[in-house]
């Protein structure tokens, strides 16, 4: 098992490894945590601290998703747990749990050694011709969790439209923002989304990690991928970035760059 708080001779924290699992995703949820299982592993192997999945991994939009929603201490959120802790990586996916109302949450799930945490999605999809407010109901708080000395703060995808909540992240302490997403195709979309993860990073003055759906054709209004998931630093600078195909991106957070950016422009 590896290490999640890595420190030099001095005591400083060190870079942290991070990795956006691209996958495609269906409506099975047991195929999909194979999926995402598979992935987590790769990408452990490949020296990752901090693994991303996309939103709604347990099952795409379009599915039904009051029939496949399940409490966090379901099996789709237990073999995420146990892929995390065999693996010694932090795992954040997007799941939904049954709500209150009959509706659900559209869920992330935050989870590997040492961490335990969930964030309900703010800023329901309503735009473009959907509708996420008729089975989704919106969570409220504002989530962090700390992995080793990295601050980590979450938000889901159409929350990248409302600034607000990344410079309230940034001022929580948020180092990094781990943002799942499932990102609907469309006429200008694409720009939309490089855009929009960049300028969150700025706002934050964080490094931002979007993981989006490897593309999917299109199915109505429900959004269903486009890929292209992006590590961008706190200048909003692309760190890296996928294409449209499932992939694994592997970066590099440096909370020296974000601290450094903090004290120069004080902003938050």
């Amino acid at each position: 098992m590896t290490s999640l708080t890595a420190q030099n001779a001095a005591g400083e924290s060190l870079p942290t490894t991070v990795a956006a699992a691209q996958i495609l995703i269906g409506a099975d949820p047991v195929a999909n945590l194979a999926a995402a299982i598979n992935a987590v592993r790769r990408a452990a192997d490949a020296g990752a601290q901090l693994v991303a999945l996309p939103e709604a991994t347990l099952a795409a939009f379009g599915s039904d998703l009051r029939a496949v929603a399940e409490p966090l201490d379901g099996p789709f959120a237990t073999g995420l747990r146990k892929v995390a802790e065999e693996s010694g990586v932090v795992v954040v996916a997007g799941l939904f749990e049954p709500a209150a109302d009959g509706r659900v949450h559209n869920t992330l799930l935050a989870t590997g050694p040492g961490v335990e945490a969930s964030y309900r999605k703010i800023h329901l999809y309503d735009a473009f011709g959907s509708r996420e407010s008729d089975l989704v109901a919106p969570g409220k708080e504002l989530v962090t969790f700390a992995l080793g000395g990295l601050t980590v703060g979450l938000a889901t995808c159409y929350d990248l439209r409302f600034a607000d909540q990344f410079s309230a992240l940034g001022r929580l302490g948020a180092e990094l923002v781990v943002v799942p997403a499932s990102w609907g195709a469309g006429p200008g979309k694409e720009e939309q989304w490089d855009l929009l993860t960049r300028a969150r990073a700025s706002d934050a003055q964080a490094w931002v990690l979007a993981c989006d759906k490897a593309w999917t054709a299109p199915a109505g209004s429900d959004p269903l991928g486009i890929g292209r998931s992006v590590l961008a630093d706190p200048l909003g600078r692309v760190s890296a970035r996928l294409g449209s195909e499932p992939g694994l991106l592997l970066g590099t957070v440096d909370t020296e760059l974000t601290t450094g950016v903090r004290r120069r422009v004080p902003i938050l």
